[in-house]
């Protein structure tokens, strides 16, 4: 039985093997035969940027256009390798900016010569950029667009790899490479010609040496002794991406970066200066082919900057008791504002800043944007309880108002500021006042509150005692409020106030929200809503056109109601001395319809859909009696109605019962307070 059991076992692991695959991951071949794939595919010859910028390509791209300006979307920043789990939104202009950076490296133009460096504010997705080209490298690398090649030397005591993995072309005599390179790149197939700068790295260049001496400088024996393998990029085996982080100064030398001695081997081959005496296993060693991340950069002690300056500007690294060495990799780092203005500020750090790019990676100042954030973390895969409606939402608002200068405007607020930059239209307001918006404002996404805070907050609110069957806004804005008093990077009182303050105009904001969707689920008749559009356009076409209207009931022509027409349109804030401007500009609308064939709906005009919603809510009200809510009082029929309003609310808006019921009730005491407001 037990046998039966791992036989079928046993079938089900090899169901989902590809030894194919392995074979085609795990190649090996002659020096020979590598010439051949390399003339077959020019693209194996590629160097670090070109790869780079190339597995950025592989994935597409779509434009957009943002104040009058196109913007192109990388479709990489959204990880489809990791299903979403790291993609990069709302900094579609500075991510296009990195692109062509990679673009004019990979063209050889001059940035492949610089450190790329990402600055911004704490939790503006600088790792999350620098994660998402390693995890690309390693998976462009297993495709065969992204293959590439290392070698290893035969010898009578086994094979000796090389420790930096470099490309087998670099073997080539130079006397011969001008000729062999030119029958290379004859081939279509790349934009790039394949060039070889540099030399061979020291271990390889000794066996280079002590082979050539036993086949007598015969190249075609050299090249026997060769053993040419596809290689896979990967962190974890420390195979061409390497990540070096800055530790205690006591604790942490540049032979990280570069190498060191190995003093077991020294006794073998009788000097430290032997290169296989010495371990080519610095960062900068193992990155080679591909790419190195310098986590929080410019902490980095001065003596590991130095390293930068070559390894950057010459492609050449100093390992001790060796020649300048030559590497081929992206050199990425990121660092805070603060350690950015230190080095601005710092004139003997003036040859690095000549060797920098900084791109900047800002906050996320569009709403919609933060709020995807959030969705990625939390969502009904991850979350037992539900989360109602608006509560990513609104935190993600909030931390968009904390990111946004005043406007200099006093009749625009910092809320329709942030609804102007997610895309909204506020009258009176043109892409290019928003442009010129957003060209004032110089600081804006560099300062205010970071994602992190929100998720944190986030995660307080749904592992709250008793557990939560479903979390609502204010669970959430109650969180965000009280964490403000310790939050460790807020350093001013004024600065805390403002946030609360801010919060405050996040509560109204979802006041408003939430009154205008019970608002629609209670006119949501759409019968009635019909035959109030079309009283309303036939009185509309008799006024425009100077005609009377028939009365349905007792037949008779009669003058357009004008109290009726005024009822609804006083819902949208259309003042009498406005009244025919509008009135003319809809009916053109409607008659611009018709000339397409087109039938008019009350949903084509988003003005008009909205004042007769208010309209019809405001005429069934009363009738569904929602202030009873407050009360205990209430009767069956009222039930009734209201239980169809909450249904409208889970079916139509995404809340469950639990939240539709709490909606509910907050907007009826809003009514309530309003209803007692006026009475007095």
């Amino acid at each position: 039985m037990a046998e039966s059991t791992k036989s079928v076992m046993m079938e089900l692991i090899a169901s989902y093997q590809d030894v194919g695959r392995f074979q085609d991951l795990h190649w090996e071949g002659s020096f020979n035969e590598y010439l051949e794939l390399v003339r077959d595919d020019p693209r194996i010859g590629r160097n670090a940027y070109q790869r780079l910028y190339d597995l950025v390509e592989s994935y597409g791209s779509r434009a957009y256009t943002e104040y009058k300006k196109e913007i192109i979307r990388y479709n990489f920043f959204d990880d489809p390798i990791g299903e979403g789990a790291d993609g990069v939104f709302g900094i579609d202009i500075h991510l296009m900016k990195l692109v062509r950076v990679l673009r004019a490296a990979a063209l050889g133009y001059g940035p492949e010569h610089r450190v790329i460096l990402l600055h911004g504010p704490v939790g503006s997705a600088k790792s999350t950029i620098a994660r998402l080209f390693k995890k690309g490298l390693e998976h462009y690398s297993r495709t065969d667009s992204g293959r590439l090649y290392t070698y290893s030397w035969l010898t009578e005591k086994g094979e000796v790899a090389c420790p930096m993995h470099e490309d087998p072309l670099r073997l080539l005599p130079e006397e011969a490479r001008p000729a062999v390179l030119h029958e290379l790149n004859k081939s279509k197939k790349t934009v790039y010609p394949i060039e070889l700068d540099g030399e061979m790295c020291p271990v390889c260049r000794y066996m280079h040496r002590e082979v050539m001496r036993e086949v007598k400088g015969d190249f075609t024996q050299l090249a026997q002794r060769i053993r040419v393998r596809r290689m896979i990029l990967s962190e974890k085996d420390r195979v061409g991406i390497g990540t070096f982080q800055p530790k205690d100064e006591k604790n942490q030398d540049s032979t990280e970066l570069t190498g060191d001695i190995n003093y077991r081997l020294i006794a073998e081959f009788g000097s430290d200066s032997d290169p296989r005496a010495f371990n080519f296993d610095g960062e900068f060693n193992v990155a080679n082919r591909g790419l190195i991340e310098f986590i929080e950069v410019l902490k980095l002690d001065v003596a590991f900057l130095y390293d930068l300056l070559g390894a950057s500007q010459e492609h050449r690294i100093k390992p001790k008791k060796f020649a300048q060495t030559y590497i081929d990799e992206v050199i990425l780092g990121h660092t805070n504002e603060p350690e950015f203005r230190r080095l601005e500020n710092n004139e003997y750090m003036e040859a690095l800043r000549d060797r920098t790019i900084k791109i900047d990676v800002p906050y996320i100042t569009r709403t919609s944007q933060e709020a995807r954030i959030y969705k990625k973390s939390f969502n009904h895969r991850r979350v037992s309880a539900h989360i109602a409606p608006h509560s990513l939402e609104m935190a993600a608002t909030w931390a968009v108002l904390t990111r946004l200068e005043d406007p200099t405007n006093h009749k625009l607020t910092v809320l329709q500021k942030a609804k102007l930059y997610d895309g909204r239209s506020i009258p009176g307001f043109t892409e290019d006042h928003i442009k010129e918006l957003r060209k004032l404002a110089k600081r804006e996404g560099l300062e205010g509150i970071s994602p992190r805070y929100i998720q944190d907050k986030i995660s307080n609110a749904l592992v709250r005692d008793p557990p939560l069957t479903c979390l609502n806004p204010f669970m959430v804005m109650n969180e965000l409020e009280s964490g403000l008093k310790h939050h460790g990077l807020i350093s001013k009182d004024e600065l805390r106030e403002r946030y609360r303050e801010l919060l405050g105009v996040v509560k109204t904001e979802y006041e408003d929200l939430v009154k205008n969707e019970v608002q629609k689920a209670i006119a949501a008749d759409e019968g009635a809503m019909k035959r109030l559009c079309a009283n309303y356009i036939d009185n509309l076409r008799a006024y425009v056109l100077k005609e009377r209207v028939k009365n349905a009931f007792t037949g008779a022509y009669e003058e357009p109601d004008e109290r009726q027409m005024r009822s609804i349109e006083e819902k949208i804030d259309i003042p009498p001395s406005r009244k025919d401007d509008f009135r003319r500009e809809l009916m053109n609308y409607i008659a611009a319809q018709a000339l397409d064939g087109k039938q008019f709906d009350y949903t084509m005009n988003e003005r008009l859909h909205r004042a007769l919603e208010l309209k019809l809510f405001e005429d069934s009200k009363d009738s569904i009696k929602l202030t009873s809510l407050v009360s205990n009082a209430m009767d069956a029929e009222t039930q009734a109605k209201i239980d169809i309003v909450k249904q409208r609310l889970i079916d139509n808006h995404g809340y469950c019962q639990v939240c539709a019921t709490d909606v509910l009730h907050y907007v009826a005491s809003i009514f309530a307070r309003g209803d007692a407001s006026r009475n007095t």
